[in-house]
């Protein structure tokens, strides 16, 4: 194979290690924040569980991720506006920090008691969510903007690998981390409870190395946010590539969301999968960190060589395979037996949607004008998260009755969303022949 067309599985991390001093910084810290998401986030569900969360619960917790996913953006950039970069990130990685401090406390914190009115424990994880996903709220249009910015239109997807393979790092060793504590906690609750320990300690890390090294000197500042007004002039402005692109999105990503919050109870309840390796016992919950982990491997491994794919292939091609993936997991994986094998060969398959990923942030930012990459970016985000704020209260509420048909449901819904983007979905110029 000619040098020029041989995969470097290490140029992502050399092409973020030349960006500019504050760029790298942010990258560091979306490190940070990631490894303390992808730590937490996907055991909070089974947290719910153990301090006695139904299903019905669980999924309205899934609902007011979705919420918050869609509506922090907005608010967030303006705070951006009004405080500059530095100081906004600073007040939102210490609301994180936070917010996985509530999520450790709240057993010792007890019931809520508003008045008359106790709420019970697992209430304080709900007010938790809110502080935690405060630091991800700056960084959605900036991060497509900067790429955009910085590389050539008809190697956005290659760009996008680079930065995903960095934050992604984080999604790889998170649940690795997670599950090594578990593996060695003699109950769930306890080792989870170390689990957010550390999560509280990478955050305020990240928090401080953002405020210190972080220099916003060349930062410049957005115009102030107008109204509502604004939202619907840049949603009727969106390129008309993106519609069909954003309409099998929303299905796929909605069928996703009924599911998502309940793959680690299928794991570590329906299915109640543990494993035996080299002489270490995993439990159902550490071994789901494990199968975490080989998602997350693969798409690192198979990120940047499919983001080359799609620059011979096209976009379209690549972000329909990624979309095939979303839908088709949830059937696969309630119907799948109780072995631990076949869970690998599963959430291997799962991460193929993570490959897909880049050529999809390139076609979203692709077709935008060169300073407009933010606003769209924001636009097309804010309709595919609001629509799909209630895609896991749904999914809880047939969860609750029936496991097997909430799954196959989400599945159905996401196909739909397949087939519509193979039959209308539009080619980005850039990447066409």
């Amino acid at each position: 194979m000619p040098d020029e067309e041989r995969v470097d599985p290490l140029e992502p991390f050399r092409q973020v290690a030349s960006l500019p001093r504050d760029v790298l910084v942010l990258s560091v810290a979306m490190f940070a924040f990631s490894l303390a998401f992808q730590m937490t986030g996907r055991y909070v569900p089974e947290y719910l569980r153990v301090l006695g969360a139904g299903a019905g619960v669980i999924g309205l917790y899934g609902s007011l991720g979705n919420l918050i996913g869609a509506l922090y953006p907005y608010p967030g950039g303006a705070l951006s506006d009004r405080l500059g970069s530095r100081r906004a990130l600073t007040a939102f990685g210490v609301c994180s920090a936070l917010g996985f401090l509530l999520w450790l406390l709240a057993p010792a914190l007890g019931p809520l008691s508003l008045g008359a009115l106790a709420l019970p424990v697992w209430t304080w994880l709900f007010v938790g969510l809110l502080l935690t996903q405060a630091w991800k709220s700056f960084g959605l249009g900036a991060t497509f903007a900067v790429v955009k910015q910085r590389t050539a239109p008809g190697e956005l997807a290659a760009g996008f690998a680079s930065t995903e393979t960095f934050r992604r790092v984080g999604f790889l060793l998170g649940p690795l981390l997670a599950a090594g504590l578990l593996a060695f906690a003699v109950d769930f609750e306890t080792g989870f409870q170390w689990v957010l320990a550390v999560a509280v300690a990478v955050a305020v890390v990240g928090t401080l190395v953002q405020h210190v090294y972080y220099d916003a000197s060349g930062d410049s500042i957005g115009k102030p946010f107008e109204g509502v007004g604004q939202v619907l002039a840049d949603l009727r402005a969106l390129p008309a590539e993106l519609r069909p692109l954003l309409v099998a999105d929303v299905l796929v990503r909605f069928a996703n969301g009924m599911a998502y919050v309940f793959f680690v109870v299928v794991v570590t309840e329906h299915l109640d999968v543990g494993v035996r390796a080299l002489g270490v016992s995993l439990s159902p919950a550490a071994f789901f960190g494990v199968l975490l982990g080989v998602e997350m491997l693969v798409a690192l491994v198979a990120m940047l060589p499919v983001s080359r794919l799609a620059e011979r292939v096209g976009l379209k091609p690549v972000i329909t395979l990624g979309f095939a993936v979303y839908a088709l997991f949830p059937v696969m994986l309630i119907n799948a037996p109780a072995d631990a094998w076949v869970l690998v060969a599963l959430f291997a398959f799962s991460g193929l949607r993570f490959a897909g990923l880049p050529a999809h942030k390139a076609m979203i930012v692709g077709p935008a004008a060169a300073d407009e990459g933010g606003r769209v970016t924001g636009s097309y985000y804010l309709v595919r998260n609001v629509i799909g704020i209630p895609s896991a209260a749904l999914g809880g509420a047939i969860y609750a009755g029936d496991p097997v048909l909430a799954f196959t449901l989400a599945s159905a819904v996401g196909v739909c969303g397949v087939v519509y983007y193979a039959l209308r979905g539009v080619e980005f110029d850039a990447y066409a022949g």
